[in-house]
């Protein structure tokens, strides 16, 4: 469902999640589901719903190394090393703190279900536009997640003498180096999914999966 997204939101392009594995969060209809979603997809019986993506880049120095599409979440963090690396937060150019962890998140808010979620953070419903910030496991440092006002820009300047990296959505991580910066901020461009149920299937998503996690089970 990312890797669809990342496709499809530069174009435009609603699409429709069909679950095939267990959890499914993203996806609209089941597996034994696909030929009535079909139809109602082609009768127009849907509606779309528009959901906040984050640009994220990768700086050092003077030099920016690359740019992303970000559905879920930015995370920065140590490496293969178990020890915690120094992150400096600034907030629309304004200092907000330094964290000492294994890693800060910035969320969507399709994201807060994700890894923020596990880490501790809040649910933030899908319609929103806001950054949310969450350190992993901090140590002597602020604990708390945060989340800015709509349009603020988040940035991390990384102090460490040993590996960290940068993920973008999950896929393998990129190295950083010691004074190197991630900058986050909203994109341009929204993510369209195919719902065929009202809004307030969010909410019984969410009850339904904290009352019985599918992912649980799996060896």
């Amino acid at each position: 469902m990312l890797r669809a997204g990342h496709l499809c939101a530069p174009l435009g392009m609603p699409f429709l999640g069909i679950n095939l594995g267990r959890f499914g969060f993203l996806t609209e209809i089941q597996r034994g589901e696909w030929r009535e979603g079909l139809s109602r997809l082609v009768e127009g019986r849907f509606r779309l719903e528009e959901r906040m993506l984050l640009r994220a880049e990768h700086w050092r120095k003077d030099k920016a190394l690359g740019n992303w599409l970000v559905i879920n979440d930015v995370v920065v963090c140590r490496g293969q090393f178990v020890r915690p690396i120094r992150v400096t937060a600034s907030v629309d150019a304004f200092p907000l703190t330094t964290y000492v962890a294994d890693g800060v998140i910035a969320a969507t808010p399709t994201g807060s279900t994700a890894y923020a979620l596990a880490a501790g953070g809040p649910i933030m419903p899908p319609d929103l536009r806001n950054i949310l910030i969450i350190p992993v496991a901090p140590h002597l440092t602020m604990d708390r997640a945060i989340i800015l006002s709509e349009g603020a820009r988040v940035s991390f300047n990384i102090y460490t003498d040993h590996e960290a990296v940068v993920s973008i959505d999950g896929p393998p991580p990129l190295p950083l180096l010691d004074g190197d910066e991630v900058r986050v901020e909203a994109s341009d461009h929204v993510v369209s999914f195919v719902r065929f149920q009202d809004p307030g299937y969010f909410y019984r998503n969410i009850t339904t999966y904290m009352e019985q996690n599918p992912s649980a089970g799996a060896r």
